[in-house]
């Protein structure tokens, strides 16, 4: 066959023949399974993998009675159900399925029927009964081991009750637990086997993020971490709080500096954050503008960032750095108003308390940061010998923001010039 008969039969291949378009790893495998797990990284095709599943089990008789849950009901809906790799995408026309939003339900010509519940309330599994399920970003569920007991009992009609599974691995027990049972088959993937699919900025950019940090391996090379326990902060705090993020007005806004002391090829970076705090005291990392530079380069970054956004002030630990902290912000701009710092304690007890916000689910990230949640989650008290510039400029951020009545230092001192 020469080249050009082969370019037509490909360009007659029709966008809904997932027989043709699916990758190996997204069709279902072989053999007595219960539980087809699909852990793989952002942008593998997870919710296409799922939604062509339905359908191709509808097709065949297999699926009749189906649940799809994703973390919330708006996700449910917005990804599974009418998303761009949703059911509803991935039927051409002529199927012509009734979807009735109101009553959160999909029927089928052949009388199968779809119902769309949500993650956060597992309740409502209590009475209906499935011969198939199709579950989302487990992972990302707040109570996920509830939501599985419950799906669990309803999986009750047909000869072999089906689930599927499709979330990017975090390192929660269940997800845990579930890789290790013997009726669960595990399909691993990244997010670079889709790359033809996806945009090449999008590869660039991540590539260029993510290389080389935890979060990276988890989020696109579908590894389940296992955090160190003498860490601080966790991947999952961290991840909670990305999932928490809402673009709500901000009532305070604080630009933080750790500054480094030296500028040569081997100096600690200048940690730069940005915060904010919403009306109902909830924090907000906007932005990390942290790296290694001379003294007036990151004065001048800083100040950049603070009339840009409307800050309130800049904070800065003036420890190591004295008065070269003031004297490079006076002279960039002489009426940015400026609040000095000293730490009194070691960094750990510093950061306990911001911790602990991160822990109450008081702190949302506005995207990834990924080389500022590397140093949150490998600082080691006691142990690691870099300096965490960054970590230390959102401790900084955060305390001034939201922690009350702890003095932050024994000679601090607000001023403007």
């Amino acid at each position: 066959m020469n080249k050009e008969s082969k370019c037509n039969i490909t360009q007659t291949i029709s966008p809904y023949d997932w027989t043709h378009q699916a990758r190996r790893k997204q069709r279902p495998p072989d053999g007595n399974w219960n539980t087809w797990v699909v852990l793989a990284g952002r942008g593998f095709g997870k919710t296409r993998t799922g939604a062509e599943t339905i359908r191709m089990w509808v097709s065949q008789g297999k699926a009749r009675r189906i649940a799809l849950v994703g973390e919330t009901e708006h996700e449910t809906r917005q990804i599974m159900v009418e998303g761009p790799s949703g059911i509803l995408a991935v039927h051409p026309p002529n199927e012509k399925l009734l979807y009735e939003p109101s009553k959160r339900q999909i029927t089928w010509p052949n009388g199968a029927m779809a119902f769309c519940y949500s993650g956060d309330r597992p309740n409502q599994l209590r009475g209906p009964q499935f011969d198939t399920a199709w579950v989302d970003e487990l992972a990302k569920f707040q109570e996920p081991s509830r939501f599985w007991e419950q799906l669990m009992f309803t999986l009750r009609l047909g000869s072999h009750p089906q689930t599927i599974v499709t979330t990017t691995p975090r390192p929660d027990p269940l997800i845990k637990e579930l890789l290790q049972q013997k009726d669960t088959v595990v399909t691993r993937g990244t997010t670079f086997e889709n790359q033809s699919n996806l945009s090449q900025r999008f590869l660039y950019s991540i590539k260029d993020m993510y290389q080389n940090t935890q979060l990276g391996r988890q989020e696109l090379m579908a590894e389940v971490l296992d955090d160190d326990s003498r860490a601080l902060w966790s991947t999952q705090l961290i991840a909670n709080a990305k999932d928490a993020y809402s673009n709500t007005k901000l009532q305070s806004l604080v630009v933080a500096i750790d500054p480094a002391v030296t500028s040569h090829a081997h100096s600690d970076e200048t940690g730069i954050i940005v915060a904010g705090r919403t009306p109902n005291r909830q924090a907000v990392v906007l932005e990390d503008l942290s790296g290694r530079s001379p003294p007036i380069q990151w004065a001048r970054r800083a100040i950049e960032a603070y009339h840009r956004l409307g800050a309130n002030r800049i904070v800065a630990e003036v420890n190591m750095g004295g008065d070269l902290v003031e004297q490079m912000l006076q002279s960039v701009d002489p009426h940015v108003h400026f609040k000095a710092v000293r730490a009194t304690r070691d960094k750990a007890l510093r950061a306990q308390p911001v911790v602990s916000l991160y822990e109450q689910g008081k702190v949302s990230h506005a995207r990834s940061f990924p080389e500022l949640e590397q140093q949150m989650l490998t600082y080691i008290p006691e142990t690691s010998r870099s300096s965490p510039d960054r970590m230390d400029a959102l401790v900084w951020a955060l305390t001034d923001l939201m922690i009350e009545n702890i003095p932050l230092s024994s000679e601090g001192s607000i001023w403007s010039f």
